[in-house]
């Protein structure tokens, strides 16, 4: 199945999804991200584990629509995800911190988020929805609250919140924390990203490393495409390829088609090929989806 970008058209949108979001709603778009290398380097004394990362948004985006409401209740809606019992929705939990700091006073929020990133599939989702709803209430709610306050809520959110909320790409070290943006840039590339179908959890991901490595990619200049292709990396692959083989099916098949190089993003199942023209990579993603009925799409890197 070939994704294509969802339309700027929010009156389209609204026809498409069978949602009435009046005209009063206001859109925020949510980008995906990919992990261009992704090193653990240890556990840590708390559970968590210490990485390096070169993190990158990408084209694809939620649409996180969101409106006052003249009551205090918060109210969230998001297509397609079903929580387990006792699960909470990150967005729904940034909007509840953003709600408290404004007042007793404060309205209340509907939020409606339509989904196209892939769920429990290593692109960020709901992490960026999280970020999305934080920088939005902090602007409807006129909180004036500073990068530095919104990346301390972030943080305690969830752990790749914050990278949402900067600039793109950059290197992420701590538990994600830790933001560096790239100063150069990447070199123009084109992403196929492709998702085989399985839903990973990261949990279960992470339990089963056994490898720790350093990250010498850390300070390298990359200035084509050749020299990106060479520094992907994912220390979380290993480890997802014992619950999901598809993931080594993807990458063999998108080398196969002319990526440069190919690798599973975050803790997967998500997998994405470089390469160097667009032709290259809607010509690679066609033939997936055609062969495979494998969720494609064709992504650039923004900021």
């Amino acid at each position: 199945m070939l994704i294509l970008p969802p339309s700027n058209g929010h009156a389209l949108c609204r026809k498409i999804w069978g949602y009435n979001l009046g005209m009063d709603m206001q859109r925020f778009m949510a980008p995906a991200k990919i992990n261009l290398c992704l090193h653990v380097l240890g556990r840590r004394s708390d559970g968590y584990h210490d990485l390096c990362m070169l993190m990158q948004k990408v084209n694809l985006y939620d649409e996180v629509w969101i409106k006052r409401r003249p009551d205090s209740i918060l109210h969230v809606e998001c297509d397609g995800v079903t929580l387990k019992e006792g699960e909470e929705n990150i967005a729904r939990r940034a909007a509840d911190v953003l709600l408290t700091l404004a007042s007793d006073t404060a309205p209340g929020v509907d939020i409606h988020i339509v989904k196209h990133i892939p769920v429990a599939a290593g692109l960020g989702g709901g992490s960026s929805d999280a970020a999305t709803v934080l920088m939005a209430l902090n602007k409807l709610l006129y909180l004036n609250l500073g990068q530095n306050e919104l990346a301390d809520l972030a943080l305690n959110i969830g752990a790749d919140v914050p990278f949402f909320l900067g600039s793109s790409p950059a290197w992420a070290e701590g538990v994600g924390e830790v933001l560096d943006p790239l100063r150069y840039g990447l070199p123009k590339c084109y992403f196929v990203l492709v998702n085989p179908g399985v839903a990973l959890s990261t949990a279960q991901v992470y339990r089963k490393v056994r490898r720790y490595t350093s990250c010498p990619a850390r300070d390298r200049l990359i200035s084509n495409v050749e020299e990106l292709a060479a520094i992907l990396h994912n220390d979380l692959e290993p480890s997802a390829l014992q619950l999901a083989p598809e993931v080594e099916h993807a990458k063999k098949y998108l080398l196969e088609y002319g990526a440069r190089g190919a690798m599973m993003s975050g803790s997967g199942a998500t997998v994405f090929g470089v390469f160097d023209t667009h032709a290259d990579a809607t010509s690679a993603a066609q033939r997936l989806a055609q062969l495979f009925d494998w969720w494609t799409f064709v992504a650039i890197g923004v900021p």
